[in-house]
């Protein structure tokens, strides 16, 4: 399969038109009230709008309850929902079942031994997203600029599609493919100016240097 490129945390028109017309398969918008990138619903609404098919929408949220999700999914009418707190296994599986969604289902990654965690959610989720765990003390889950060690993911079986985020830009994206083999790639303070900023540029580069490596990749095969 062509690898899926995910755009996060877009708040603009600009930036939203960027991310659509050079062709990202994804672009989500970010729901976490303390990070730089949160739109409120009614700027979801209105960004949602100028996204068609066959381009998706994702709602990243933060361990939101059930009447916080259903106000996003009237406002975004996402495409697919991103969890990126500490949700259970269970909790997974219910918002699938409440709202009918397929779920992203996000992970901090540092070592070998966080990838312990990704079996118990194989069943329960659609996507696994592979982020670096934050560093010590930050606000926010994701969005940090970090990068982990994506070797530790060299021969990774498992029963659901992935995809890596932390740090990645338009200068490594094609390496992290080939290191990780992941089938899809995320990302977010690697396209921006500033915390929050998205760079129109910035997101055409990456999105072309992603299309770039999956082309070679799927020569060689």
């Amino acid at each position: 399969m062509s690898t899926i490129i995910k755009i996060c945390g877009l708040k603009t028109p600009e930036t939203v038109a960027a991310a659509v017309h050079a062709g990202a398969d994804w672009v989500a918008f970010n729901f976490f009230a303390p990070s730089p990138r949160f739109v409120s619903r009614e700027e979801a609404r209105t960004l949602g709008a100028q996204v068609k098919h066959p381009t998706k929408k994702v709602a990243l949220v933060v361990n939101a309850d059930d009447a916080a999700l259903a106000a996003i999914v009237e406002a975004l009418k996402p495409d697919l929902l991103q969890l990126h707190g500490s949700e259970t296994p269970e909790r997974v599986a219910a918002i699938r079942a409440t709202f009918g969604l397929p779920v992203i289902k996000a992970f901090g990654i540092t070592d070998a031994d966080d990838l312990i965690a990704l079996r118990r959610y194989e069943s329960v989720a659609d996507w696994l997203l592979l982020d670096a765990k934050p560093p010590k003390g930050a606000a926010l889950p994701g969005g940090n600029g970090v990068r982990f060690d994506l070797k530790l993911l060299a021969g990774l079986d498992l029963a659901k599609p992935f995809m890596v985020s932390g740090g990645l830009d338009p200068a490594n994206v094609a390496e992290a493919l080939l290191v990780s083999g992941a089938q899809g790639v995320d990302v977010s303070s690697g396209v921006e100016s500033a915390p929050g900023v998205k760079d129109p540029e910035r997101i055409k580069a990456f999105i072309h240097a992603a299309r770039e490596a999956d082309r070679l990749r799927l020569g060689k095969d």
